[in-house]
């Protein structure tokens, strides 16, 4: 938190580089668990986001601290794409980090998560909110000392039967609903570029929509 605020001050003491910081650079995080036993889980969308968008540019990841990181560049943004490493519950600590590294603030966070209260493939986009439960988003705000950050939650469903939402969470993806990635990975990335665009009110008027076959898994 001490990191933070001291990053948040010296933006405040010079508003150039704070502008240009805003304006320019933003950090793109995707929730997951590292593993190859959590790859292809639904916990793990937000991996698969990033991953999409890493090999749709022809880039790769590197591996620094609390996580894997890509660069990329989209109409003049610079965008950090980070993968963090530390296991989904403690996702506030990467993040952090890699605020302050970056010299950014929340308002150019954007978190991509999963989420059991939407059907598998509804995606919704805000610019702040609770965690809803999520224990990565959780462990975000506690560690920014905000709600206010963007994010995009994934749905997932809720197709278990009682106690077994662990399980599912962490299961393995159906055929069905791995076939349907690419697409729901393709219209995340398109997302993002929007909310660094034009900014995240337009984003999500264009963003907030229920997938016609969302039901026909």
């Amino acid at each position: 938190m001490r990191q933070l605020l001291q990053t948040l001050l010296q933006l405040l003491r010079h508003p150039q580089q704070r502008q240009s910081n805003l304006i320019m650079n933003y950090l793109v995080v995707g929730l997951g668990n590292i593993g190859s036993e959590y790859q292809d889980t639904r916990h793990n969308v937000g991996f698969m986001v990033l991953d999409a968008w890493a090999k749709a540019s022809n880039i790769v990841f590197s591996t620094g601290r609390y996580g894997d990181t890509a660069e990329i560049s989209f109409k003049g943004r610079q965008m950090t794409l980070l993968k963090p490493s530390t296991y989904m519950n403690l996702s506030g600590n990467a993040v952090r980090y890699w605020l302050t590294k970056l010299k950014l603030s929340p308002e150019n966070l954007i978190v991509i998560c999963d989420d059991l209260n939407l059907p598998f493939g509804t995606l919704r986009m805000r610019r702040k909110g609770s965690d809803g439960g999520h224990n990565g988003l959780k462990n975000i705000q506690e560690l920014l000392g905000t709600t206010e950050y963007p994010r995009i939650r994934i749905g997932i469903g809720n197709d278990f039967k009682k106690g077994g939402q662990v399980d599912f969470v962490i299961g393995h993806m159906s055929d069905a609903e791995k076939e349907k990635m690419p697409a729901i990975c393709d219209k995340v990335i398109e997302g993002v570029k929007m909310f660094a665009t034009v900014g995240i009110d337009r984003a999500m008027n264009t963003f907030n929509t229920v997938p016609k076959s969302s039901n026909n898994l």
